[in-house]
């Protein structure tokens, strides 16, 4: 029985999806404006996490995660690299999904772009200027916050302390301090659109508004993002697409991953604690970083040490160790799919692997053969372990020259000339190579 905690109800619930035949999940995609850094990871790999788990329960969930790729960012970035702002966003997306994809991520089943549905928008935006929602002018569209009377429920603020909190100088085309954009108009050289008040474009609000829409609705099961997302962007979220299809809700459960910090501190280019994910891949494969996400429950704030990816690929090292014992099909642990049907409990799920390699290497015979294929099918379902054994510890380069050393260290122990396998050995742990000699020969791996 799946439990999500829900931000909206601030506790845990038994899920129980609108639509048992076609789960709809909804999560807030990349601008692309620059490369993915490791706050930008985690949310993806959380929410490939829950999709695993909802695609083991339902016969089809369809998952759409969006790109932003019109916003005041793209345009600064654009104008200080001197590219075409479409050629940087057709970069920057192409290099994002590389980065998902090596951290064992499944790509979503719609991927929208905020281009393709700038229609969709201002087809909403009328809506809600019909309704009484909102308003034109000075070529901007704006949201009446005041209008619209659960303004602040899923932040748990009240409108008298969000107006408060709005800055002193009021826009002269707002009525009130805390409305906010629908639409802006655009100067010739930014990038617009024809619409009824102004060639402009739109806020960034209204964007996961209509593509949530397009592809699953005016409400579906479940909205994710990361924590820093809840106010203003989803709160206004809620607020524009209730009021523009009359409906209550707008996602039945709402879900959000806590900060990234990197050694305790927010993650900045102006503290040089600033890491993209391509980063972090220079050094260690993708599955590194996507244990050490998972080794933190997803509602708690992570901490990225300089440690931890060190302290992930040892773990990964001992699991890869044990599921080389591995013959045939295993099963998924039960153990481990009741921790992430409890709100995604990651690291207790982890905790369960640790037991199984402990059983792999304290046992023999088809007891060891069988914790190993449990091991590795429940790995598996993580997004874990799902390289061969040999790869990861070897890579995928040729290894031509280090065969041919540990080969001649072998014929060298063999003829009784130790001080040249010494050497040998000795050379190898310089270029990063650890040996295991055993029963059926030498193993090597890379530190």
């Amino acid at each position: 029985m799946l439990q999500l905690f829900n931000t909206l109800s601030k506790q845990k619930e038994v899920f129980k999806p609108l639509d048992a035949g076609n789960v709809g999940m909804y999560v807030c995609g990349p601008t692309v404006y620059d490369l993915a850094h490791l706050g930008n990871a985690r949310p993806v790999v959380v929410f490939d996490m829950l999709l695993r788990v909802l695609q083991k329960q339902y016969a089809k969930v369809t998952y759409v995660r969006n790109i932003t790729d019109v916003d005041d960012k793209i345009n600064a970035a654009a104008h200080a690299n001197g590219e075409d702002i479409r050629e940087l966003t057709t970069r920057t997306a192409k290099a994002y999904h590389e980065d998902m994809s090596a951290l064992n991520t499944l790509p979503p089943t719609h991927e929208p772009r905020a281009t393709d549905h700038i229609a969709d928008m201002i087809s909403i935006i009328e809506s809600l200027i019909s309704g009484g929602y909102a308003y034109a002018n000075e070529g901007h569209v704006l949201f009446r916050v005041q209008k619209y009377k659960d303004y602040g429920h899923l932040s748990r603020r009240n409108q008298d302390e969000l107006l408060a909190g709005a800055r002193v100088e009021v826009a002269p085309y707002k009525e009130n301090a805390g409305d906010f954009v629908l639409w802006k108009p655009s100067t010739p050289e930014l990038p617009g659109w024809e619409s009824p008040w102004s060639r402009g474009r739109p806020g960034w609000h209204i964007e996961c508004s209509a593509m949530s829409k397009a592809f699953l609705g005016n409400t579906f099961d479940i909205h994710g993002g990361g924590i820093d997302l809840v106010f203003p962007h989803h709160e206004n979220e809620i607020a524009q697409s209730c009021c523009a299809h009359g409906t209550d809700r707008m996602a039945m459960v709402w879900m959000h991953n806590g900060h990234l910090l990197v050694n305790g501190e927010k993650m900045s280019k102006s503290l040089g604690n600033f890491f993209t994910v391509r980063d972090v891949l220079k050094n260690y494969p993708g599955e590194v970083i996507r244990f050490a996400f998972l080794s933190t429950h997803y509602r708690q704030p992570l901490d990225w040490t300089d440690e931890s990816p060190k302290n992930a690929k040892a773990t990964l090292d001992r699991f890869y160790k044990a599921i080389e014992y591995a013959k045939g099909e295993g099963e998924l642990s039960s153990d481990i799919i009741a921790a992430l049907e409890d709100d995604l409990n990651t690291p207790l799920a982890i905790s369960y692997l640790h037991e199984l390699a402990n059983a792999v290497f304290k046992s023999t015979g088809d007891e060891q053969i069988a914790a190993a294929n449990t091991l590795k099918a429940s790995g598996q379902f993580l997004g874990l372990l799902a390289q061969d054994s040999q790869i990861w510890f070897q890579g995928q380069s040729d290894n031509q020259d280090i065969d041919q050393l540990v080969t001649a260290r072998h014929e060298a122990k063999q003829a009784k000339n130790f001080a040249e396998a010494d050497r040998i050995r000795a050379l190898l742990i310089n270029q990063g190579i650890t040996l295991e000699d055993g029963p059926n020969g030498t193993i090597w791996r890379r530190a």
